[in-house]
């Protein structure tokens, strides 16, 4: 930690902790399951995390119509209102009007408690179109706002100073650091933290190092299974228990890199339904059904330790 970083303020972010992003439960023939999601958010949360995450990458947003997205944002609003934890929900789009009036319509609903937003993605815009696009969406969008850095998928790198940008904005509250690796940009963002700024890691292989280092918990795909170990890892990290985290780090390690050796969700809805916790594995097009050997070898890595 630099000197001046030691002397700033340390006001505590509004997000921290563990924010699972919950898959999308479908029947055999693709319909919608309101009542296993209804089911796999009351778990998540009575499990110990801190919050939830609707119509992520990991729900297959970009396949749901407009009636079913609302389905899911109500189902986890219901569960997130009935634990006192808060919902947060993705809105990914790459035109910035229509991601304005997305979050207008979510912040008139009362009960969304932030916007988890990618820069803007394929059109790669520049790291100064993508501070406009999020000083636009923050004026203008009545939201507080996530943003979601994960250039594999958007074609845009934000560095530090974008990002320090980023977090001065008024409704911008935390980033979801997903670049895939643990790298001088993250340890930048991390030595000099800016006063009620979440840093949620978003990888999920490589959360424990990330949280040892600073991070304040993560927004984690592969916590949809485990989720206590997940919540547990976090929290032992935070209180400086780092024997026990590295330990359980390692094992949620090994977790993650078996459910992530197909497209996501794809292995996590195989192991969920291989634990009869959701009725089907069925993902949509253009994503297809993990294979029987990624589902059999990720199954006895998703067991909650005794």
């Amino acid at each position: 930690m630099t000197l001046a970083s030691s002397l700033e303020p340390t006001t505590e972010p509004l997000f921290n902790g563990l924010y699972v992003p919950l898959v999308t439960p479908f029947t055999d023939d693709l319909r919608l399951a309101p009542e296993a999601l209804a089911r796999l958010a009351d778990e998540a949360l009575s499990a110990g995390a801190s919050g939830l995450v609707a119509l992520g990458t990991t729900a297959e947003a970009a396949t749901l119509t407009a009636e079913e997205r609302e389905t899911v944002i109500r189902v986890c609003s219901a569960a997130c209102r009935a634990h006192g934890a808060p919902l947060i929900v993705g809105v990914g789009t790459n035109d910035t009007a229509t991601a304005i009036t997305a979050l207008r319509e979510l912040a008139a609903r009362g009960d969304v408690a932030a916007a988890l937003v990618p820069a803007p993605p394929y059109i790669r815009p520049g790291e100064a179109g993508t501070l406009a696009h999020f000083a636009a969406l923050a004026e203008h969008g009545g939201l507080p706002l996530v943003v979601y850095d994960i250039p594999y998928r958007t074609g845009q790198t934000l560095g530090a100073g974008t990002i320090t940008a980023l977090g001065r904005l008024p409704e911008v509250v935390g980033i979801k650091h997903a670049t895939g690796s643990i790298d001088p940009t993250t340890m930048e963002l991390l030595d000099s933290p800016l006063p009620g700024f979440a840093v949620l890691g978003g990888d999920d292989i490589v959360l424990s190092p990330l949280v040892a280092a600073g991070a304040h918990g993560g927004i984690v795909a592969s916590a949809n299974l485990r989720t206590a170990d997940y919540a547990e890892m976090i929290a032992l990290w935070r209180r400086g228990s780092a024997a026990p985290a590295r330990a359980l780090g390692a094992d949620l390690a090994r977790l993650s890199a078996a459910l992530f050796t197909e497209p996501n969700p794809t292995v996590i809805k195989g192991v969920l339904h291989a634990q009869n916790r959701i009725p089907s594995p069925a993902v949509r097009m253009p994503l297809l059904a993990a294979s029987a050997d990624s589902v059999r070898r990720a199954a006895p890595l998703a067991a909650s330790r005794k």
